[in-house]
């Protein structure tokens, strides 16, 4: 369950409601758009009710994504969106419970008044903790886990300290007695942030045209010289874009990230190398020598199962196909799930498309999948009623499925 967050607009001042998974940004009243990014995580705070005291924010971090567990011969997954207590002071709540969900919250800018507790966790920390709660699902010997879409935020709960009692400045109820009320305000404890959230110009580096996309998408396209590009660092990158043609008309085109591989380990760099571990059937004896190993991911947010369906159904029977011109944007379904967070997920597939999955799970250990090329490419999809059918290939897909999706 996702929140939403109050943003003002850096172009004219108007208040913008975002919900959490928002990073393209229209402001209704100047419609400046803006693309939303944070070089690590982003900051939320919760809102204060406190007057006439000096608030004191203490961190909690969130982590959010689905989570993999290769065994024996199944693989488990789960949708996990955890909140943990993120200081050294043991007396605070452990969790924030629904409130992220039921308030509205702000982004940490440097002008925020108060003081900050220092962050004693760090993301590997958090996922260690996530890998230990998740390993009680295998019912086997875990050879592999995996995050797919993983996002990390620190909320801050604020706090004040009145006669030696800390209270929760949200429903200014107390929360703890401390022997030392001066023990949340250790100088090493307090960390003043710097942190701010880049607002960058949604302007093609290539052709000074604006970029389009939808309030969820971490890829933006050109409609003027038909780039793509996604943030990275601060900056715009291309992304090196195709999209399919088909033979109908009323086509929705949805985005599948192609991901070659080499292995060389157990020597899986060929199509024909996968199809002989995954014993699946060759269609002639030396189909798929020449071609190289790609796998097909969804490039947008679905729920688990269909994610490691959709991926293996369409590696397993990759389409066929090439580049068309002159397809509306309109046409095209959003990137919401980064490049990097897919490529996760690229030994899970290889695990769930093998046949033989005793034998084969022992060896997720040893392999390492290097990337050398990501490819984005728009297949066209046919509508059947509630479903997606791509024509080629026979894999469906549910509108409510891609709809749901979107909030994860």
């Amino acid at each position: 369950m996702g929140f939403t967050v109050e943003q003002a607009c850096p172009q004219c001042g108007a208040p913008i409601e975002l919900d959490e998974t928002d990073r393209l940004i229209i402001c209704p009243y100047c419609h400046i758009k803006n693309y939303l990014f944070a070089k690590d995580y982003f900051r939320f705070l919760l809102p204060a009710k406190a007057s006439n005291d000096e608030i004191i924010y203490a961190p909690y971090m969130r982590f959010k994504g689905s989570v993999y567990l290769c065994e024996g011969s199944t693989i488990n997954y789960a949708i996990v969106d955890l909140t943990y207590q993120a200081t050294t002071l043991k007396q605070l709540p452990l969790s924030l419970g629904l409130r992220p969900q039921a308030m509205q919250m702000h982004f940490v800018t440097p002008d925020v008044a108060g003081s900050f507790l220092s962050c004693s966790l760090n993301p590997s920390d958090v996922l260690a903790e996530v890998g230990k709660r998740t390993s009680a699902l295998a019912a086997e010997t875990l050879f592999h886990r995996a995050y797919v879409g993983e996002t990390f935020s620190l909320i801050y709960l604020p706090l004040f300290v009145h006669d030696g009692t800390v209270f929760d400045a949200v429903i200014n109820k107390p929360v703890a007695a401390l022997p030392d009320a001066e023990g949340l305000m250790i100088p090493e404890q307090r960390e003043r942030p710097e942190w701010r959230i880049t607002f960058m110009a949604t302007i093609c580096p290539q052709c000074g045209g604006d970029l389009d996309g939808e309030r969820d998408s971490v890829v933006l396209t050109c409609p003027v010289c038909e780039t793509a590009w996604e943030a990275s660092e601060g900056h715009l990158m291309p992304v090196d874009r195709v999209v399919f043609g088909g033979d109908e008309k009323d086509l929705a085109y949805v985005p599948f990230w192609k991901i070659t591989v080499r292995e060389e380990e157990l020597g899986i760099n060929t199509l024909a190398d996968f199809m002989r571990i995954a014993q699946l059937p060759l269609v002639k004896k030396r189909d798929g020598e020449d071609k190289s190993l790609s796998f097909w991911l969804p490039a947008f947010k679905v729920r688990p199962r269909e994610f490691l369906r959709l991926a293996s159904q369409m590696t397993a029977r990759p389409p066929g196909g090439g580049p068309a011109a002159g397809i509306s944007l309109k046409t095209l379904s959003p990137v919401t799930l980064p490049r990097e967070e897919a490529a996760q997920c690229l030994k899970v597939v290889l695990a769930n498309i093998v046949t033989d999955k005793r034998a084969f799970s022992p060896l997720l250990p040893r392999i390492n999948l290097s990337v050398t090329k990501y490819t984005l490419i728009y297949l066209p999809f046919k509508a059947r009623g509630l479903d997606m059918v791509q024509e080629e290939t026979g894999i469906c897909i549910n509108k409510n499925v891609l709809k749901y999706g979107r909030s994860l």
